[in-house]
């Protein structure tokens, strides 16, 4: 029995990203019809899939069952549990679908830079699109990593519950405007600043990404930027290296008294199969596949009480972005 029903949102796309496809199915219109059919046809399925989607019960939803009171209040309490995989099938259906959905934008924005690559302002406005969804995802998976931090301020893990249950009722996050743009500001700061690895000291990477980023960032590196945790996961984002192969580089420059390396030479001592994705400007979708590879082996450190850093740069700079707001 529902005892109190809460109209569920209906998971759409923006206005202006609804005003980019139709801008970009009127390009290929004059150029490539049958790609234009297709652009029609796969944003069609999305927008069947955000409204079927939203058929689905409510997250915010009071609901009797058997006797059992179910309730968002219960919801929020129980959500640091649903981080991991293993608890996938004790997450309401509303949750799962609303992170395919974002998946699914994704993939679609993504065929539309494939097919607007020559077309210079609208290629760049797609990719703002996809770097977005990025940030979104990644933001999400910070948001669960706060939430199991039993260190965390217990006030504030109720308010970012709250905020993931916004996120999951109408794919629109209340805190991105706070730190999502911090989180952009942070990646773009980075790709202008391509690693130069020459010794390995990571200070000329560091001196260029500071100078794009706002005094919140100064204050992060002030406060927490003193430990080997912090210098760790800078380096990683910075180099492009995981901890272990950071160390494996310098031992390598010091036992055959190098002075400099380059990328070529860093990526010949590593051999074929780096520990994380390669992050190239063609394929925006590699910047979180880089973040969900750090952050896989920085819990695999965690729970295996190895060297090395035990979060992401993103995590704990979001984190405490989030903790003084």
């Amino acid at each position: 029995m529902v005892v109190g029903r809460v109209v569920a949102s209906v998971l759409a796309l923006k206005e202006h990203e609804e005003r980019l496809v139709g801008e970009v199915e009127a390009y290929l219109s004059a150029r490539y019809p049958g790609e234009c059919v297709l652009v029609k046809e796969r944003f069609d399925s999305l927008r069947a899939l955000g409204e079927s989607i939203s058929r689905f019960p409510s997250v915010r939803d009071v609901q009797m069952i058997r006797g059992e009171l179910r309730d968002e209040e219960m919801l929020i309490e129980s959500l640091c549990s649903f981080a991991p995989s293993s608890h996938l099938l004790h997450i309401p259906t509303r949750i799962v679908a609303a992170r395919s959905f974002q998946v699914a934008k994704c993939h679609a924005f993504s065929l539309l830079s494939i097919l607007t690559h020559e077309a210079g302002e609208l290629y760049a406005s797609i990719r703002k699109v996809i770097f977005s969804v990025i940030c979104t995802l990644m933001a999400e998976e910070v948001y669960f990593s706060c939430l199991e931090d039993p260190q965390f301020p217990e006030q504030i893990k109720y308010q970012l519950a709250d905020d993931l249950l916004s996120l999951w009722e109408s794919g629109a996050d209340p805190r991105q405007v706070n730190h999502l743009p911090a989180l952009e500001a942070l990646w773009v700061a980075r790709d202008r600043s391509p690693p130069s690895f020459g010794t390995m000291d990571g200070t000329s990477e560091l001196l260029r990404l500071s100078i794009d980023l706002g005094a919140d960032w100064e204050e992060f590196l002030k406060v927490r930027g003193n430990g080997n945790e912090i210098r760790w996961a800078l380096e990683e984002f910075l180099f492009g290296l995981s901890f272990e192969e950071i160390g494996d580089v310098r031992s390598r420059l010091s036992r055959f008294g190098i002075l400099a390396v380059g990328g070529d030479e860093v990526r010949s001592y590593l051999g074929s199969r780096p520990a994380y994705t390669i992050v190239r400007d063609s394929d925006p979708r590699a910047i979180y596949d880089f973040y969900i590879d750090r952050k896989d082996a920085a819990a695999f450190r965690e729970r295996t009480s190895v060297p090395g850093p035990r979060k992401t740069l993103e995590e704990m700079y979001l984190q405490f972005r989030i903790a003084q707001s």
